[in-house]
């Protein structure tokens, strides 16, 4: 068992006091974290003691303890699974060689960038949350909310521990920038496109965790295979904590569908005006969210045919989701991959070198695991005897990146033209009515054990708490 020291200012497993150079930026790094937080962390939270998970070791047997705190005084820190001293690269064109403990000088940029762009997420994703511990539909789901908000800024934490320990100046700069861009600041917006979107209330809260965290998982995994051992290793235990993430996405999504259907049921209706009148969600709405969401999420995997991605996949910096179960000789030189593009109005798939294609190879994975969750939500359906399903869209649908970067798409996967997509839009993506809506239904609700009355309450609390459990306590 790897435990973590929580004697240090900056609890860790990395044996931080032995490198005192680093562990003096780091503490000077801290107060400037901490003023972020202050300044656009969960809003009007300072003085909430919070039942939060904290990680006191990297073993999966026993790696977190629960208790009340106050989230400002959370204790992040850097932790990293256990190394293997034996541990090779196991894919593109240093397969069989030692992994490496140091960034090798030829791959120095592309291993920042990489870094970077990962780090920028965390934070992005607690600014643009920022405002919703406000309208929560309940305690539980508050802290929820707050858990995440903390172990993002956790894995802010582990970016900037690698940027700080292995590039010198370069990353100390890296590290200050990120706390200086901001989620949709129109001068220093955040790099990635989905990070710099709106989540304005608990749908999108819980579209976002379920389909965007879950580009975080894939991207993450990809990092774990990496041939650079302490990304490999920081990012594997990231994942630890991203499974939380998904979840609240997926059990958020079927408590709002557990809901709706219940109102379906009682008024014996599927009129969508009927169903909001009665305060649900009703199911179109929940369609269009879904939509909006996924479309989004597909776009952060980059660019259907990318250099980059052949490039960091040959050099060792990021390899595949689950590397290590494919059948293939993990070079790939010479291998094809299809990859869709439009021509003469009609969607066709072409075959182009597969290691120009591992964003659509990661993306396709993301599809896959993304289907799987949407067909239990519709077991939530299925359950309550309600005909209707939800669908994921065609993944050439609303998409901004790439071969099919502004192409009008039928979310069932039919080109068609400016008119129709200006007609149907209003079906296929939420509208302003919709956002007003579902803000309309956002109150709050904190007395523990009860829930607003668009959502249902969850089947059981966590750590085996009740959920009628005092989850937070108001200073």
């Amino acid at each position: 068992m790897s435990t973590i020291n929580y004697s240090e200012k900056i609890p860790n497993n990395v044996n931080l006091g032995e490198d005192r150079t680093l562990q003096r930026a780091l503490e000077g790094w801290q107060p400037n974290f901490i003023h972020w937080w202050d300044d656009v962390g969960p809003d009007g939270s300072t003085n909430y003691d919070v039942y939060l998970r904290t990680a006191v070791s990297v073993d999966p047997q026993g790696w977190a303890q629960f208790g009340h705190v106050k989230m400002r005084d959370y204790r992040w820190g850097i932790f990293l699974n256990p190394g293997d001293a034996n541990r090779e690269v196991h894919f593109g064109d240093h397969k069989g060689e030692k992994a490496w403990q140091d960034v090798p000088g030829e791959h120095r940029a592309n291993l920042r960038r990489i870094i970077v762009t990962q780090g920028d997420t965390e934070p992005a994703s607690v600014e643009q949350q920022r405002h919703l511990g406000l309208t929560a539909p309940s305690m539980y789901d508050m802290r929820n909310l707050f858990q995440i908000n903390v172990e993002e800024g956790r894995h802010l934490w582990a970016m900037v521990y690698l940027l700080h320990k292995h590039f010198g100046r370069d990353g100390r700069e890296e590290a200050e920038a990120l706390l200086q861009r901001q989620s949709g600041d129109q001068d220093n917006p955040r790099i990635l496109g989905a990070f710099n979107e709106k989540t304005p209330d608990w749908l999108a809260f819980f579209m976002f965790t379920y389909f965007t965290d879950r580009d975080g998982k894939f991207q993450l995994s990809a990092l774990a295979e990496s041939a650079f051992d302490p990304l490999a290793r920081t990012t594997k235990f990231m994942l630890t904590e991203e499974a939380h993430h998904m979840f609240v996405g997926e059990s958020g999504v079927s408590r709002v569908l557990s809901r709706t259907a219940a109102v379906m049921n009682e008024l014996k209706t599927d009129d969508p005006q009927k169903v909001r009148a009665a305060g649900a969600i009703d199911l179109g709405t929940i369609q269009r969210y879904l939509n909006f969401h996924y479309s989004v999420t597909i776009d952060l995997f980059g660019a259907d045919q990318s250099s980059n991605a052949a490039t960091f996949y040959s050099s060792g910096l990021k390899g595949r989701y689950e590397e290590g179960k494919r059948t293939d000789d993990h070079i790939l030189k010479g291998q094809t991959y299809k990859v869709l593009e439009v021509k003469d109005g009609q969607l066709l798939e072409k075959d182009v070198p597969m290691l120009n294609a591992l964003n659509e190879v990661l993306r396709d994975d993301f599809i896959k695991d993304s289907v799987a969750g949407v067909g239990r939500w519709n077991k939530v359906l299925e359950k309550a005897g309600i005909p209707t399903r939800l669908v994921v869209p065609h993944k050439a649908f609303n998409r901004q990146i790439g071969a099919l970067a502004g192409i009008k798409m039928s979310p069932e996967g039919r080109v068609v033209n400016e008119q129709e997509w200006a007609a149907k839009k209003s079906e296929w993506l939420p509208t302003p009515e919709d956002f007003a809506f579902v803000a309309s239904l956002m109150g709050r609700v904190v007395e523990p054990g009860k829930f607003a009355g668009w959502i249902a309450p969850p089947v059981m609390g966590i750590n085996r708490q009740p959920v009628d459990f005092e989850y937070i306590r108001f200073g």
